[in-house]
């Protein structure tokens, strides 16, 4: 039996790569994001359904859980984004501006996870899975980014102890430096890229297919027995043990 995934911010990179990923398995993939022209692009591309919704927005959640239909198999939560990126002035210290900044984020990355698996959770059949996006920004959490991303791990692994009795996984992909993706909306520099991909082992970037396949990983029969973790995919930039 084919699968049932929903990726969220599946438009564009990652979460384009991760659903074109499924669909060449044969799965039935819907996609959402915010911009429908790309939505609609994208799904064309790679041959998935798609629904246009803000997974911050909690109505807008809502109705895409309706259109979604009564099964799922598997969710990844791939929207959100640092958006940082989006102020022009990042050092601000009036306190309702660094609220308002720090609410962005915690919306774009945390809430979005919440609303969209909350809003799905009893359509996942048994053997499906729940799989979130962090990020290796999560492991120094400096900025509302950072910490953001760090709340998705801890809550993952809280879901995971909540969905494991319905036979559903939870787990976290933590990427480190990945290109052709637009995240750094044009502003990284070379001389940051270059240091980016030199704290790897492997001494190169990451590629959007090394999300695609470790998201598609994670929702196989091989592994059922893994829950409740977070796998770091960065080439060595951040270890543990």
């Amino acid at each position: 039996m084919k699968r049932i995934v929903l990726v969220t911010g599946g438009g564009s990179g990652l979460g384009k790569a991760v659903a074109a990923r499924f669909r060449a398995d044969g799965d039935s993939v819907v996609i959402t994001g915010r911009n429908a022209e790309r939505l609609a692009k994208a799904a064309a591309e790679i041959d998935a359904r798609a629904i246009t919704c803000d997974a911050t927005d909690p109505e807008q959640v809502a109705r895409m859980s309706e259109e979604l239909g009564p099964d799922l198999d598997v969710v990844v939560n791939m929207a959100g984004g640092n958006t940082d990126f989006d102020r022009t002035d990042t050092e601000t210290k009036d306190l309702g501006e660094v609220m308002a900044a720090w609410r962005a984020n915690l919306d774009a990355n945390l809430l979005s996870a919440v609303l969209t698996t909350t809003a799905v959770l009893e359509k996942l059949r048994p053997g499906g899975s729940i799989i979130n996006v962090g990020s290796i920004g999560a492991e120094y959490a400096g900025n509302s980014y950072g910490a953001a991303k760090a709340a998705v791990a801890a809550w993952t692994a809280g879901l995971s102890a909540q969905v494991g009795a319905a036979g559903v996984t939870a787990n976290l992909i933590a990427p480190g430096y990945i290109a052709e993706t637009d995240f750094f909306h044009g502003n990284l520099s070379d001389e940051r890229r270059k240091e980016l991909v030199g704290a790897t082992h492997n001494g190169r970037a990451g590629h959007p297919d090394d999300i695609a396949e470790t998201s598609y990983f994670l929702a196989s029969p091989g592994a059922r027995h893994i829950t409740g973790q977070t796998l770091h995919v960065n080439g060595g930039a951040y270890t543990t043990r």
